[in-house]
């Protein structure tokens, strides 16, 4: 059986309040997208708790948050879905956290001299604290989420040529906002004037606002860790948890080995296609790899507050914990039964085309069906119903209670989601 372990806030990168409350109002900037018409806090918003509610998300061009968001008119229209869901932000500033994004392709690592294994490789700045401070610099150099598209805008075109070349742009716009300016140099020690701020301290501060925003460790389960009984169907829950093979994967104070695995969820959306791939499939953790062995696979995500994140796998195939769970009990069925009703996304005609393509193409269905690293087992309505109560105890009594939450202006004056 899995030891049971907690968390405190004792187990936190620590942060800087001065630079996280920069982060906060960088965070629903919008200055840091290419066209200032989106901003990290509209896929991740404080009123659908860090996430956006959808399937796939819509990213630059696109207008409203949530599941209300519409993908846009005329030649601001959206181009395509983000290829995956929406992370979850909660507890990302956790000491054990080693790697991040859906196949993992940020870690810690000297392999570049800069401190870290990612996408931008040598271009990635040094001077990063940590790993939230360099996974917020990505959605920016990326085109459907936050960079646009050739010609739209000043950025786009330098970030084509090399992925680092659009962030000094992106500095320049946020330090020439004399706000901005004030406060970085009020919060860094080593800015002596605005014109020294690089993308390397909004990394930072962006860093700190999500790490010190978005913890969360006084569930239910947290309390029982000290002696606090669960109720009566979370405890059956807790006990089929940690006795029925969930919590080999989903082990560890937040709940996740952080290894990968192929769960056989239905596959749907332009896929996050490498540049040789000529159908919209994911392949998961080989596309960082390129390994076969990697195929298919997908990180194993935290289930704290994973009540308030719904919907659920890499591509929010579930809309519920209760379909989520149905699915690793017997996942060929529950793939089988799936319908395309069952994932969240907003109507884009012109996208319908691509968003089931995939499953009309019989070769690459079959190869997905024969990765899948989930044993069937036998779970009655009752045993699935305990679980989702155990999974509602993992939710923070706080979650909702943000330290400084979404902030009703910021500093360049444009709107804010």
């Amino acid at each position: 059986m899995a030891t049971a372990q907690g968390i405190s806030a004792d187990d936190y990168i620590p942060t800087d309040p001065d630079q996280a409350r920069i982060g906060q109002l960088l965070f629903y900037d919008k200055i840091l997208s290419g066209n200032k018409n989106i901003s990290c806090g509209t896929c991740h918003h404080h009123d659908h708790a860090g996430t956006d509610g959808l399937s796939l998300g819509i990213g630059e061009g696109g207008i409203g948050v949530g599941p209300d968001r519409t993908p846009g008119s005329g030649a601001d229209a959206i181009r395509k879905r983000i290829p995956r869901n929406a992370p979850s932000l909660w507890n990302l500033g956790h000491n054990s956290v080693e790697l991040l994004f859906h196949d993992g392709r940020l870690t810690r690592s000297d392999l570049y001299g800069n401190g870290f294994d990612s996408p931008a490789e040598e271009w990635l700045p040094s001077g990063l604290d940590n790993l939230v401070a360099a996974q917020a610099l990505f959605p920016m150099a990326a085109q459907f989420e936050m960079l646009g598209n050739l010609g739209e805008n000043d950025i786009v075109g330098p970030v084509h040529n090399r992925i680092d070349r659009g962030w000094p742009i992106i500095a320049q716009r946020v330090r020439s906002i004399p706000a901005y300016g004030q406060m970085f140099v009020q919060a860094f020690d080593h800015i002596e004037e605005p014109g020294d701020v690089t993308i390397v301290e909004i990394g930072n501060a962006l860093g700190a606002f999500i790490i010190s925003e978005w913890q969360s460790h006084d569930s239910a389960y947290d309390k029982w860790l000290t002696g606090t009984p669960l109720a009566e169907e979370a405890e059956r829950g807790r006990n089929l948890f940690f006795t029925n093979r969930c919590a080999s994967c989903h082990a560890g104070p937040l709940f996740t080995d952080q290894q990968f695995h192929a769960l056989g969820l239905p596959a749907f959306g332009p896929g996050r296609t490498r540049r040789w791939d000529h159908i919209s499939r994911d392949v998961g953790r080989m596309a960082e790899t390129n390994l076969l062995e990697d195929a298919y696979k997908f990180r194993t995500p935290s289930l704290r507050n994973v009540a308030l994140t719904a919907p659920y796998g890499h591509n929010g195939a579930y809309p519920t914990l209760t379909a989520m769970i149905r699915h690793h009990a017997d996942p060929i069925g529950a793939r089988t039964a799936w319908r395309p009703t069952d994932a969240a996304l907003p109507d884009v005609p012109w996208l319908a085309a691509v968003d089931f393509a995939i499953q009309q193409d019989s070769g690459e269905m079959a190869r997905q069906a024969a990765v899948n690293d989930l044993r069937p087992m036998t779970l009655s309505d009752q045993d699935i119903a305990d679980l989702v109560a155990f999974l509602h105890a993992l939710t923070g009594e706080t979650a909702d209670t943000r330290p400084l939450g979404r902030p009703d202006s910021v500093p360049s004056g444009l709107p804010v989601d």
